[in-house]
Protein backbone atom coordinates (compact mmCIF):
# COMPACT_ATOMS: atom_id res chain seq x y z
CA UNK A 1 0.00 0.00 0.00
CA UNK A 2 1.64 3.41 -0.94
CA UNK A 3 1.95 6.62 1.49
CA UNK A 4 -0.98 8.26 -0.24
CA UNK A 5 -3.43 5.52 -0.08
CA UNK A 6 -3.08 4.98 3.07
CA UNK A 7 -3.76 8.87 3.71
CA UNK A 8 -6.70 8.40 1.77
CA UNK A 9 -8.02 5.60 3.68
CA UNK A 10 -7.30 7.60 6.71
CA UNK A 11 -9.34 10.53 5.27
CA UNK A 12 -12.34 7.94 4.45
CA UNK A 13 -12.12 6.70 7.81
CA UNK A 14 -12.44 9.68 9.44
CA UNK A 15 -14.91 10.88 7.39
CA UNK A 16 -17.12 8.17 8.53
CA UNK A 17 -17.12 9.81 12.11
CA UNK A 18 -20.71 10.93 12.77
CA UNK A 19 -19.27 14.89 13.94
CA UNK A 20 -16.00 14.72 11.81
CA UNK A 21 -16.13 18.15 9.36
CA UNK A 22 -12.99 18.52 7.21
CA UNK A 23 -12.27 22.33 6.27
CA UNK A 24 -9.36 24.25 4.64
CA UNK A 25 -8.25 25.01 1.25
CA UNK A 26 -8.69 22.24 -1.59
CA UNK A 27 -10.95 19.81 0.17
CA UNK A 28 -14.08 20.02 -1.82
CA UNK A 29 -12.51 21.58 -4.85
CA UNK A 30 -9.24 21.03 -6.36
CA UNK A 31 -5.72 22.91 -6.13
CA UNK A 32 -3.34 20.68 -4.04
CA UNK A 33 -1.85 17.44 -3.68
CA UNK A 34 -3.64 16.40 -0.60
CA UNK A 35 -7.09 16.82 -2.67
CA UNK A 36 -7.61 13.42 -4.14
CA UNK A 37 -7.20 12.23 -0.62
CA UNK A 38 -10.42 13.57 0.42
CA UNK A 39 -12.46 11.59 -2.96
CA UNK A 40 -14.35 9.40 -0.96
CA UNK A 41 -14.87 12.05 1.98
CA UNK A 42 -19.19 12.84 1.88
CA UNK A 43 -18.92 16.19 0.06
CA UNK A 44 -21.25 17.69 3.11
CA UNK A 45 -18.50 17.27 5.13
CA UNK A 46 -15.60 18.73 2.92
CA UNK A 47 -16.01 23.03 3.87
CA UNK A 48 -13.73 24.92 1.71
CA UNK A 49 -12.44 28.18 2.99
CA UNK A 50 -10.51 30.89 2.01
CA UNK A 51 -7.04 31.58 2.09
CA UNK A 52 -7.58 32.80 5.84
CA UNK A 53 -5.22 30.47 7.70
CA UNK A 54 -5.73 32.26 11.33
CA UNK A 55 -9.45 32.16 10.98
CA UNK A 56 -9.63 28.74 10.11
CA UNK A 57 -7.84 27.48 13.11
CA UNK A 58 -10.05 30.07 15.28
CA UNK A 59 -13.36 28.11 13.42
CA UNK A 60 -11.96 24.38 14.30
CA UNK A 61 -11.51 25.33 18.25
CA UNK A 62 -15.13 26.90 17.90
CA UNK A 63 -16.06 23.75 16.32
CA UNK A 64 -14.47 21.44 18.15
CA UNK A 65 -16.10 23.51 21.54
CA UNK A 66 -19.72 23.02 19.86
CA UNK A 67 -19.24 19.34 19.70
CA UNK A 68 -17.68 18.52 16.19
CA UNK A 69 -14.83 16.93 15.52
CA UNK A 70 -12.57 19.25 12.95
CA UNK A 71 -10.40 18.16 10.92
CA UNK A 72 -8.31 21.23 9.85
CA UNK A 73 -6.31 20.98 6.15
CA UNK A 74 -2.97 23.05 5.79
CA UNK A 75 -1.76 21.86 2.14
CA UNK A 76 2.10 22.96 3.69
CA UNK A 77 3.58 23.80 7.26
CA UNK A 78 3.88 27.44 5.37
CA UNK A 79 0.52 27.38 5.44
CA UNK A 80 0.04 26.63 9.15
CA UNK A 81 2.74 29.20 10.02
CA UNK A 82 -0.50 31.58 10.01
CA UNK A 83 -2.44 30.06 12.39
CA UNK A 84 0.53 30.03 14.89
CA UNK A 85 -2.02 32.37 17.36
CA UNK A 86 -4.58 30.44 17.05
CA UNK A 87 -2.96 27.17 17.70
CA UNK A 88 -0.39 28.01 20.14
CA UNK A 89 -1.85 30.76 22.52
CA UNK A 90 -5.68 29.15 22.06
CA UNK A 91 -5.51 25.44 20.97
CA UNK A 92 -2.80 24.56 22.91
CA UNK A 93 -3.53 26.79 26.22
CA UNK A 94 -6.99 26.52 26.38
CA UNK A 95 -6.95 23.10 28.93
CA UNK A 96 -4.28 24.89 31.01
CA UNK A 97 -6.74 27.85 32.16
CA UNK A 98 -9.85 26.55 31.62
CA UNK A 99 -12.47 23.98 31.59
CA UNK A 100 -12.06 23.79 27.51
CA UNK A 101 -10.90 20.77 26.07
CA UNK A 102 -11.09 21.78 22.63
CA UNK A 103 -9.77 18.58 20.14
CA UNK A 104 -9.00 19.75 16.37
CA UNK A 105 -6.82 17.07 14.14
CA UNK A 106 -4.73 19.02 11.76
CA UNK A 107 -3.22 17.64 9.06
CA UNK A 108 -0.05 19.25 7.03
CA UNK A 109 2.54 18.70 4.67
CA UNK A 110 6.20 19.06 4.01
CA UNK A 111 6.58 20.01 0.13
CA UNK A 112 9.15 18.75 -1.50
CA UNK A 113 11.13 20.77 -4.12
CA UNK A 114 10.75 17.99 -7.05
CA UNK A 115 8.77 17.30 -9.58
CA UNK A 116 8.16 21.18 -9.39
CA UNK A 117 9.91 23.97 -7.13
CA UNK A 118 7.01 25.78 -5.09
CA UNK A 119 10.13 28.51 -3.94
CA UNK A 120 11.36 28.75 -0.51
CA UNK A 121 8.46 30.13 1.08
CA UNK A 122 6.61 26.90 0.93
CA UNK A 123 9.53 24.38 1.87
CA UNK A 124 10.41 23.57 5.17
CA UNK A 125 9.46 21.65 8.48
CA UNK A 126 8.64 23.09 11.40
CA UNK A 127 7.70 19.77 13.49
CA UNK A 128 10.45 20.10 15.80
CA UNK A 129 9.78 23.83 16.86
CA UNK A 130 6.41 23.31 17.52
CA UNK A 131 6.83 20.58 19.67
CA UNK A 132 8.54 22.20 21.61
CA UNK A 133 5.91 25.51 21.96
CA UNK A 134 3.05 23.15 22.20
CA UNK A 135 1.93 21.54 25.65
CA UNK A 136 -0.96 19.76 25.06
CA UNK A 137 -1.34 19.43 21.45
CA UNK A 138 0.41 16.32 20.24
CA UNK A 139 2.83 16.58 17.22
CA UNK A 140 3.16 13.25 15.21
CA UNK A 141 5.71 12.83 12.23
CA UNK A 142 4.48 10.81 9.81
CA UNK A 143 7.11 9.07 8.89
CA UNK A 144 6.34 5.90 7.47
CA UNK A 145 3.04 4.22 5.76
CA UNK A 146 2.57 1.80 8.49
CA UNK A 147 2.27 5.11 10.78
CA UNK A 148 -0.47 7.04 9.01
CA UNK A 149 -3.44 5.14 10.16
CA UNK A 150 -2.91 4.02 13.75
CA UNK A 151 -1.80 8.15 14.10
CA UNK A 152 -5.18 9.06 12.73
CA UNK A 153 -7.04 6.11 14.87
CA UNK A 154 -5.06 7.66 17.95
CA UNK A 155 -5.96 11.06 17.25
CA UNK A 156 -9.86 10.20 17.67
CA UNK A 157 -9.39 8.48 20.71
CA UNK A 158 -6.63 10.48 22.40
CA UNK A 159 -8.61 13.17 24.68
CA UNK A 160 -5.95 16.23 22.98
CA UNK A 161 -5.70 17.57 19.85
CA UNK A 162 -3.36 16.24 17.46
CA UNK A 163 -0.99 17.92 14.42
CA UNK A 164 -0.03 15.41 12.05
CA UNK A 165 2.87 16.15 9.62
CA UNK A 166 2.93 14.08 6.57
CA UNK A 167 5.59 14.18 3.73
CA UNK A 168 4.51 14.65 0.52
CA UNK A 169 8.05 13.18 -0.72
CA UNK A 170 6.49 10.12 0.12
CA UNK A 171 3.01 10.42 -1.93
CA UNK A 172 4.26 7.72 -4.21
CA UNK A 173 6.47 5.48 -1.49
CA UNK A 174 5.50 2.15 -0.34
CA UNK A 175 6.47 0.03 2.43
Amino acid sequence: MSYFTELKRAMTWLGEHPKSIFLGQAVAEKGTGMTASFDEVPRHKLLELPVAEDMQMGMSIGLSLAGDLPISIYPRWNFLLLATNQLVLHLDKLPLYSDYRPKVIIRTAVATPEPLDPGPQHLGDFSIPFRMMLSTVKVVMLGKTGEIFPAYYDAVHDTRSTLLVEYTALYNTED
